[in-house]
Formats: C-alpha cells, structure tokens, sequence
C-alpha cells in the first residue's frame, strides 16, 4: 500500500471512529444531562428568582416551559404557545437582564440539543452565564462539549468537556466528561491525553459509578 493510500485509509479510520464515538454518547448523554440540570434548574429557580417584581415576572414566564421541555416538548417550550407563553427564546431576550433570562438561554440550548439542532444549541449555550454552583453549570459546559462533537469539533469538545469536569470536581459528572473526553482523545490518536483523564478518575473519583471499570480504559491506552 503507498503512502497516500495508508494516510487515506488512516484518515478514514479516524472519521468512522470519530462518528461511532459520537453516535455512542449522543442519547444517553443529551438525556443525562438535560435531567440533572432539569432536577437541579427546578430548586435554582425557586430559590433565586424572587427577588424584585422584575425577576419574579420572568419567573412566572419560565416555568410553563419547564414544563413542556420536560415533556419533551421543545418546539413549544422554545417558541411559545397560542395560550400566553412566549417561548424561552423570547424569555431570553424580554428578562436578559435577570436570572430568568440567563436560565431561558441555558433551556433553549439545551431545547436545541435534544432537536438535534446543534449549532443553535452552542449559540445559546454560549450565552448561559454560569453561576458559581456544582451541579448547573457544569452540566451546561459538558453538555456544549457534547454539541460541539455532534458538529464534529472534537478539539473543541475535549477542551470543553474536561472543563467541565474541572468544574464539577464530583463524583457525578466529573468522571462521565473524563471518560469522554478519554475516548475523544483516542479516536484523535492522542492516547497520552487519554490517559490523563482516565487517571484522573482513578485518583481522585473513587465513588464514582465509573470506578470499577476505569482499569480498562487505563489498560487499553497504556498498550
């Protein structure tokens, strides 16, 4: 085989690796996620938004579409109803200024994701400013390192998702972005990366679900 056909046959390799590894994590990952943010969204939204008239308006408006995204019903929750509600879309931008509006931008990414329209769920989860809290914010960031490998920007979404995990620095998020990020980085050929991460989780993340069966991936890069 000469050198150009190798690389041709190489650089196919790494796409349909590239591709498995995305279809792999594109369901479970989108709905984890959306619910640990959902669950946590709920109290954040109680236990912050009551402060002034303003914020407590955009409150209100917020939380019919809670309750179509948790229906799974984001074409509404995105862009309202004939029955009053405008949308998170329209949220965003009437109540930018609240925490409202902030939590309306992270919906609608998230909203987008789970219509597998990916370049509109970065936008907007780009815009979600993150709070200083364990659970939300990271969950926000690793679900953009996930968009970002459904668009196949897979430096991008290995920079995003160990962030991620930095962020969180639990036992519940961090290990699941560590393994992904391990798995992008291997589909990249960069098995020292890859190492990096799957340690992390052996060294710092013992109670994790991941734990019992990190030793594998620490084997399989190590060859």
């Amino acid at each position: 085989m000469t050198n150009k056909n190798m690389q041709g046959h190489e650089a196919d390799h790494l796409t349909h690796s590239s591709e498995a590894l995305i279809d792999k994590y594109k369901k479970p990952v989108m709905a984890g996620v959306a619910i640990v943010i959902i669950a946590v969204a709920g109290f954040f939204t109680y236990k912050n938004f009551v402060a002034d008239p303003h914020a407590e308006e955009g409150n209100n408006a917020l939380y019919k579409g809670q309750q179509y995204f948790a229906m799974n019903d984001y074409e509404h929750a995105l862009k309202g109803d004939s029955l009053g509600y405008t949308g998170f879309l329209a949220i965003a931008d009437e109540y930018s200024s609240t925490k409202a509006g902030n939590l309306a931008e992270l919906y609608a990414g998230m909203s987008y994701a789970q219509m597998g329209n990916y370049e509109e769920a970065v936008k907007y989860l780009q815009n979600y400013d993150n709070c200083d809290d364990a659970m939300i914010s990271p969950a926000a960031v690793g679900m953009l390192g996930n968009c970002y490998a459904q668009l196949n920007q897979l430096d991008k979404a290995v920079e995003t998702l160990v962030k991620a995990a930095k962020m969180a620095d639990n036992n519940s998020l961090s290990p699941m972005y560590l393994i992904q990020a391990g798995e992008i980085y291997e589909s990249l050929n960069q098995a020292d990366k890859a190492l990096e991460c799957y340690q992390q989780i052996k060294t710092k993340y013992m109670n994790s679900m991941q734990y019992g069966e990190i030793d594998k991936y620490i084997e399989r890069v190590s060859k």
